[in-house]
C-alpha cells in the first residue's frame, strides 16, 4: 500500500534566496490553457461562496470566481452579462453538470462572456463526463476553455487530458464540509493527489487546480509548491461580505456576534433547496462574519510571497521547481503551530 500525504503531513524546506523583498515575487499563473490570472487564487462554485459580488471582487484582486450552478440557467447567464458590463476585460467562470440541458446552458454562458466553463461534478473520472466534454467541444460555439473535475489520480488526469480538458480540478473528499471520505471511504490526501495528477498533466501542458483541504495560507503554499497552478478556496471565503447570503445576529447587544451560512453543495439543506434528497455527502453550518474578502486574499498572498522568498523563487514556475517537501511526524505538526498559548 502506497503512503499518501496531505498538507499537515509535510513542510517545505527553505533554500538559499536572493529575493530582496517579497514584493518582487511574481504570482502570475494559468488557471486553464488560455486564461491567466495575476494571483493563483479562485473561489469555489458553492452557493454560499460565489455569486456576482464575489466574482467582481475576486477579479478585482487578480483572481477569479466560478459561479455556482444551483439556480436557473437564465439567472446565471444574466449574472455573467452584468459582470461583463462592469468588467469588460474581467475573468469569470460558470459551472455546469453533465445531465440535463448542459449544452444549452454552456452556450448561454459562453455567449454572455464566460471564459471558462467548469464541469463541476464530484467524480470527474466518469463516462458521463467524457460524453459531455466531447459534445461541448464539438457543439458549443465560441471561445472558451473547459475546466474539468474533480479528480485525484494519475489515470484520471491522463484520461481527462486525452478527452480534451483545458484545465484539471484536483481533490476528492477534502473539502471542509465534504463528508465523502467518511461516508464512502473514497479519497486521496491532497499533496500526493496533486503531485500524481500534475506528473501527467504537465506532459499535456494542462494547468491544475487544487480544491479542498485548505485551512490557512500555508496550505495554499503547499498546494502550489506541490505543483498546482491555482488553488480553489471555499471555507476561507465563506462568511465574507462578498459571499452570498444574509448576515444574521446572535446574542444580545453589545455582545452580539455576526454570522453567515456556509453549506456543502451536497449537503441535505442545499439538496432540499434543489428538490433533491439523495446521496447526501456534505454538511451545513454557520460561520462568523469575516468582513471583506480583500483582507483574506491579502493575507494569503502575503503568505505565498513570503514562502516564495524562503525558497528563492521569483515566480510560480520557479517556486514549484524549488519546493522540496519533507514528511513530518505528529510532533512536527504540533511544533509547526503556535504553542505558547
Amino acid at each position: 500500500m502506497k503512503e499518501y500525504l496531505t498538507y499537515d503531513d509535510c513542510q517545505i524546506v527553505p533554500r538559499i534566496s536572493d529575493i530582496q523583498h517579497r514584493k518582487e515575487c511574481n504570482t502570475i499563473t494559468r488557471v486553464t490553457k488560455n486564461v491567466y490570472l495575476d494571483i493563483p487564487i479562485v473561489s469555489s462554485p458553492m452557493d454560499t461562496v460565489t455569486d456576482y459580488e464575489m466574482c467582481l471582487e475576486m477579479d478585482r484582486l487578480g483572481g477569479m470566481g466560478f459561479l455556482h450552478r444551483f439556480k436557473p440557467s437564465y439567472e446565471i447567464a444574466n449574472t455573467i452579462q452584468w459582470f461583463r458590463k462592469e468588467k469588460p476585460d474581467g475573468t469569470i467562470g460558470a459551472s455546469i453538470g453533465v445531465t440535463g440541458d448542459y449544452l444549452k446552458e454552456t452556450q448561454m454562458y459562453v455567449d454572455n462572456g464566460a471564459q471558462i466553463i467548469l464541469i463541476d461534478v464530484a467524480h470527474g473520472h466518469h463516462k458521463l463526463v467524457k460524453e459531455a466534454m466531447e459534445r461541448i467541444k464539438n457543439e458549443v460555439k465560441g471561445q472558451f476553455d473547459l475546466l474539468v473535475g474533480n479528480i485525484a489520480t494519475e489515470e484520471s488526469a491522463r484520461d481527462l487530458c486525452e478527452w480534451g480538458a483545458d484545465g484539471l480540478r484536483i481533490g476528492i473528499g477534502g473539502g471542509s464540509l465534504c463528508s465523502t471520505r467518511i461516508q464512502t471511504g473514497v479519497g486521496v490526501p491532497m499533496v500526493s493527489s496533486i503531485r500524481d495528477c500534475i506528473s501527467v498533466a504537465d506532459d499535456y501542458n494542462v494547468p491544475c487546480m487544487a480544491d479542498g483541504g485548505i485551512r490557512n495560507s500555508g496550505d495554499v503554499c503547499k498546494g502550489l509548491g506541490a505543483g498546482a497552478d491555482t488553488v480553489m478556496l471555499g471555507s476561507l471565503l465563506s462568511g465574507t461580505k462578498e459571499s452570498p447570503g444574509e448576515i444574521t445576529k446572535t446574542g444580545q447587544w453589545p455582545n452580539e456576534t455576526l454570522q453567515k451560512k456556509y453549506r456543502g453543495s451536497a449537503s441535505l439543506e442545499s439538496k432540499q433547496d434543489r428538490g433533491e434528497d439523495k446521496n447526501i455527502e456534505g454538511v451545513s453550518k454557520v460561520v462568523p462574519y469575516k468582513g471583506k474578502t480583500k483582507r483574506i486574499i491579502n493575507d494569503i498572498m502575503d503568505g505565498i510571497k513570503s514562502s516564495m522568498s524562503y525558497v528563492g523563487a521569483g515566480n510560480i514556475d520557479e517556486y514549484q521547481s524549488k519546493c522540496e517537501f519533507v514528511k513530518v511526524t505528529s510532533a512536527g505538526v504540533v511544533e509547526a503551530k503556535p504553542h505558547l498559548l
